[in-house]
Order: structure tokens, then sequence, then C-alpha cells
């Protein structure tokens, strides 16, 4: 994906056009990685002069180098690629699930440069309880990687204000009106951004998986709830107080269970992780693991994988249909426990969609497909929102 920055808007003083450049060119750099100034210049659309003091000025302050390319073609002197330094600018991000809290510390290009994690219980999961542990894990990552994080970035399966980072419910946690992002900045010392996991994985699909070159895309992830993400014209799609992706709520069954939100029927209760236990003849309690492993054990027979989800899959397509005839994304993406349903299982809500979404017969077809960047993508979003005002400080 090439990264797309507007220019310095005319008459723009020499030192704000400087800055914006150099912010471009560290951007397009972190996205899709080392090039070569030539490359630069042409995607930027900066001639090579400025090509060649901002990349020197970045090179002077530590935060790229320049190498030899370790694949080579042709006759003749290699171009160097720019390539930033990982530990230039770190970020931490925190991904808070329901059974788990994982936690990185990432570099400059998306390099993960060390991990942690640690299982949720019901006793654990209090909001107080999972800040001081963040605290005491994000420590023990600077002491072993001997870094310092700039920003920090924080995925939760819930209702999130964007501009403060307050979780108004995460109803699987527990969690109702926690002052995360105040909480969290306070005791890390540092400025948190915090936003809803669905929301998180889409932006990661849109920067590093997926939908690296689709400007209208929807993230689903499948989990206890069913969360959405959505990139519109290229961006993140907020709405008021950034609380769009509740798409789990969805009504598609008014005579269905009831949902915790107060109403009945919604979409998460048929195609969430309670639905699947129970459409797989387990319990409603069971582990995630188990549910992934007879996953795996189904796909590898298809015949029996139709048979047992064919009611699962036909109200995952029931949801699919209308959130496409809503939004019109170019691209779907299923992330959670969605990306593990078996290859049939997939083909037929992929079916049910061309055929009966009006919005994808007319644009020919709207691509459903899984995944790749499995249990990291929030985690992997969660960084890209630290890092936004840390690129274009350095």
């Amino acid at each position: 994906m090439t990264t797309q920055l507007p220019g310095p808007a005319s008459g723009t003083r020499p030192d704000d056009a400087r800055r914006h450049n150099r912010a471009a060119l560290v951007r397009r750099l972190h996205v899709d990685g080392p090039c070569t100034r030539a490359t630069l210049a042409g995607e930027l659309g900066l001639n090579r002069s400025t090509i060649k003091a901002v990349v020197d000025g970045l090179a002077a302050a530590g935060i790229v180098t320049e190498a030899i390319p370790t694949r080579r073609s042709g006759a003749g002197r290699p171009s160097l690629l720019v390539v930033p330094d990982p530990q230039a600018a770190v970020v931490l991000t925190v991904d808070v699930r329901v059974d788990q809290v994982a936690m990185a510390m990432v570099g400059i290009g998306g390099q993960i440069l060390g991990r942690h994690s640690w299982n949720l219980h019901r006793s654990t999961r209090l909001p107080g309880e999972v800040i001081t542990h963040v605290a005491e894990s994000a420590q023990l990552l600077r002491d072993e990687l001997a870094v310092t994080e700039q920003a920090v970035g924080v995925s939760v399966p819930g209702v999130v204000r964007r501009d403060d980072g307050l979780v108004r419910e995460a109803p699987n946690l527990g969690w109702r009106d926690v002052e995360l992002g105040t909480r969290l900045a306070a005791v890390l010392g540092r400025p948190v951004q915090v936003a809803n996991d669905a929301e998180a994985g889409a932006l990661a699909e849109h920067l590093r998986g997926a939908g690296r070159d689709v400007a209208d895309m929807v993230y689903l992830a499948g989990d206890v709830g069913v969360g959405g993400g959505v990139i519109s014209a290229g961006a993140p799609l907020r709405g008021t107080g950034g609380y769009v992706g509740e798409l789990g709520h969805m009504i598609v069954r008014p005579d269905g269970r009831d949902c915790f939100c107060g109403a009945s029927g919604c979409w998460e209760t048929e195609v969430g992780e309670p639905a699947l236990g129970r459409a797989l003849g387990l319990p409603e309690d069971t582990p995630r693991g188990v549910l992934v492993a007879e996953l795996r054990a189904l796909a590898a027979d298809p015949d029996r994988a139709e048979r047992q989800l064919a009611g699962f899959a036909g109200w995952m397509g029931i949801g699919l249909i209308t959130v496409v005839n809503m939004l019109a994304p170019g691209l779907v993406v299923l992330g959670d426990l969605f990306g593990a349903l078996p290859p049939t299982v997939l083909d037929r809500v992929r079916a049910d969609v061309e055929r009966r979404s009006l919005v994808s017969r007319a644009v020919g077809g709207t691509p459903v497909v899984v995944s790749p960047l499995g249990r990291d993508g929030a985690l992997i979003g969660a960084a890209e929102l630290a890092f936004e005002p840390v690129l274009e400080a350095l």
C-alpha cells in the first residue's frame, strides 16, 4: 500500500514544509517499509534534493539508516535502502480481551520487540487489577528490552469514548464507566489512546493486513460478542463520540434470545461464542481453545461441518448481508473466532452475501476473507493508534 498524504498548502512557511515532509517520509517508511530515495521522491512527490535533506536529517537523528539491499538485481551499484530504526520510536500496545491481556512493545515499522500476556479470571477482571498489572508488565518489558515507550495504545471489547478513553460499557468484562485512558496515563506517565477492539482490528487490517489497498472495508470480530470496525475513504469511521461499530447489536431475529443490551435477537446472540458452542453441541462455558479445536476437526470433514453449522452460517449470512447493504465495503475481513470457521461454512456465507445482497450484486461481488493477522489484529491496531502522534513529532 502506498501512503498518500496531502502536500503542504501553498504559501506554507519553510519550517512547516520541512516538518510536513519529514512526517510524511517517516510515515511512509513505518507503514510500507524500507525503500530507496528515488522511490520516496516518486511516491511523496518531492524532488531529490528535498528527499536527500530529509533523509540526511533523519539519519543524523538516528531515526533511519541506509543499507545495501540483501536481494540485488542487475549490474551496477545498487541503490541504498532507507531503513527505519525500530528502536528510534517505541510504543506500548495493550489488548484487553475477555480471557486474557496481551501486551507488546512495538517499534517503527510495526516490529514487535517483545511481548507479555496473562490470563484473566473473574476475580482479576476488575479495572484496578488490570491497570496495576499493565503497569507492572510495562516496567518488565522496559527493563528486558532496554527501551522506553513514547505513547500507549489500548484496545478493549466495549463501547469506548475516543476523546478520553472512557470505557462506557464493556459487559463481557463487567466494566461500566471506567476512566481507563485517564487512569492508565496517570500510572504510566505517557499519553494513552483507547479504542474498541474491533476499531483497532480494522485499522490493523487496513495498514498491515488484508485491506492494505482497500479504501472502504469492514472488519468483523467474533468473540463472546461481535464487534465491527469500519474504514471509510481510507480512514476509520468513528461517529459521534467514537461509538461506531456495535454491529453485533443489529436485530436479526426479533423472537430470539435476550441480549445483555436489553434487546432480543441481536446478531451476536446468534453468532457469538456462546451461539457457536451451542451449534457445536458444547456447553456455553466451553473454553475458547476447545471451540477452536472442534472447528479445526470439523474442517477435516466438510460435509459434517456444513450440516452441523448450517444454522449458524445462515444467521451469519443474514447479518453480513445487512452490513454490506448498509456500508457497501470493498472488502469484509473476518477475525477472531470467525476466522477459525471451516472453509465450507465460510463458502456458504460468501454465497449468501453474493446472492442476496443488492449492493454486492451491484458492484460485482464483495470479497469476504479471513484476517491474516490472527489474534494479533487488535494488538497491532492499538499500536498504530499510539504511533499516530508519535510519528508526527519525530
